[in-house]
């Protein structure tokens, strides 16, 4: 049952489908968040989005007239408060979804997800953290991350501190703030603290970039393993 003193978190859903539109507001809808708004395309998405202001877009990444990826940029171009987007594909994983990551989306999901967890993903990415498990971000960066030219990581480091370096680490490796704070004895305030510094000094916008940022950077390689010592 929805608190009533608790603001729900605002949602507009984005699909060319008006069938897939319809399924994803009635089961936002009945697990107490509230749906504002819609759109059939990416720019009519742009501009219910202007207007609205929800907290996350579940953003259809192939639409008509503009697709999700540059509706995906337009929104993140908007003044802020800038929504979350949360894009969803028929597809693992292909060039679509990482250019949608790069453009500012905070994760993806699979069109074929479970109403439990699309639910459990509009509320994760909507408190700012990034929706995509640890194997897939392995996978994704593999595919489209070109590898780090000479040099980049002793760049990188210069810019961080050491307990910086390794929070970088363990948000690259999938780990939520809970978990961060768990391997590095630390509360979980302090970790979102960390997260938080760490955005606003290599200007990013969310954890999934800190994630991509420390691949192209070289401070985390493909084939680290996220169970090893992140020193």
């Amino acid at each position: 049952m929805t608190d009533p003193a608790r603001p729900r978190t605002s949602v507009v859903v984005v699909d060319d489908q008006e069938l897939v539109r319809i399924g994803f507001r009635l089961i936002l809808e009945r697990a107490g968040l509230a749906v504002l708004g819609e759109a059939a395309d990416g720019i009519e998405a742009v501009e219910v989005v202007g207007d609205l202001r929800p907290d996350v877009v579940l953003m259809d990444i192939r639409m008509p007239r503009l697709d999700g990826v540059e509706a995906t940029r337009r929104i993140g171009a908007l003044p802020p408060p800038v929504p979350r987007v949360l894009v969803l594909t028929t597809f693992d994983l292909d060039e679509y979804v990482y250019e949608a990551v790069r453009a500012g989306a905070s994760g993806f999901l699979l069109k074929d997800v479970s109403p439990d967890d699309l639910v459990h993903a509009v509320r994760v990415v909507a408190r700012g953290e990034s929706m995509l498990a640890p194997a897939l971000i392995t996978r994704l960066l593999d595919r489209f991350t070109a590898r780090p030219r000479a040099g980049a990581r002793s760049a990188a480091l210069a810019g961080l501190t050491e307990r910086e370096t390794v929070v970088v680490r363990l948000v690259a490796q999938g780990l939520s703030n809970a978990e961060i704070g768990e391997r590095l004895f630390l509360s979980e305030a302090t970790v979102k603290t960390y997260v938080s510094r760490l955005l606003s000094k290599l200007q990013l916008r969310d954890r999934l970039q800190i994630a991509v940022w420390a691949y192209r950077s070289g401070l985390v390689r493909v084939d680290d393993n996220a169970e090893g010592n992140p020193e």
